[in-house]
């Protein structure tokens, strides 16, 4: 297989899985591992590659984000009660981030990890679509209490263990906290925006200076078809559940991670 064929693989895995709750990381550093690639040589590219989805969201969600802007310029509550909630649900990532920072990219490369984390979120979604009771709709993303935004936040750190899924975590942890599926999902869409802008940024701090003309021409195709993908897959991934909930992801990261530990155990 080419690295260009790498490269559009990847970039669909990542603007498939991104914002569904089941670990984009956790699917790249598989498919690296089951494809026989070296993990080190495409753990930049894989992160390189998240802007596209960034853009998608920044794109789908256009004229929110204008309104916010414009409503920020005249001080207008709603407009900065969204910004507010957005800051501090990003700010314990960015502590925790420097903190650690040394310490999660150990764990980057560890595909048996990956799996275990895709069976426990896997059963940690079941037992919260079982047993927390979000309303029917909700006040949207500025409406959210910022207690619970400092909530999401918290738990939005979870994902810095590959495979636990940073929109899995986010959205769960919100409906566990009493916000609604639709404004779940899009607090989750939207604290992306921070989160992966920054992770994205330190990350080609610490690394991008090695990366090669081929490799900045491979993370371009990668992103481009990373973009395209998370365009479709967002607006599915609302519409589905905000009708028939969280469990057929659950059941799909179980299956993934116990395949995973099987084909890991025996090759």
């Amino acid at each position: 297989m080419t690295d260009t064929i790498a490269a559009i693989l990847l970039g669909i895995l990542e603007g498939l899985t991104e914002f569904l709750p089941v670990s984009s990381t956790g699917h790249l550093i598989l498919a690296t591992e089951f494809l026989g690639f070296d993990q080190s040589e495409w753990e930049v590219f894989n992160i390189a590659i998240q802007p596209a989805a960034i853009l998608a969201i920044v794109v789908l969600y256009w004229r929110t984000f204008w309104d916010v802007a414009k409503g920020l310029l005249g001080f207008e509550k709603g407009a900065l009660a969204f910004v507010g909630n957005l800051l501090v649900a990003f700010l314990p990532a960015v502590i925790l981030g420097l903190a650690f920072g040394d310490v999660i990219e150990g764990f980057l490369g560890n595909a048996v990890l990956v799996c275990w984390s895709l069976i426990v979120g896997g059963i940690a979604i079941l037992a919260i679509e079982r047993w927390a009771n979000p309303p029917a709709e909700g006040p949207g993303v500025a409406g959210v209490p910022l207690r619970t935004a400092v909530l999401i936040g918290l738990v939005q750190c979870l994902a810095m263990i590959p495979g636990v899924s940073r929109s899995g975590a986010t959205i769960l942890g919100a409906m566990a906290f009493g916000v609604d599926r639709k404004t779940a999902a899009e607090f989750s869409f939207f604290l992306a925006v921070p989160t992966l802008s920054g992770a994205t940024v330190y990350q080609l701090y610490k690394h991008g200076s090695g990366l090669t003309g081929d490799d900045l021409q491979l993370i371009a195709i990668g992103s481009a078809v990373g973009f395209v993908t998370a365009l479709v897959v967002v607006k599915l991934f609302v519409a589905v559940v905000t009708k028939i909930g969280f469990a057929p992801f659950a059941w799909y990261r179980i299956v993934l991670g116990a395949a995973g530990l099987a084909w890991l155990t025996l090759g």
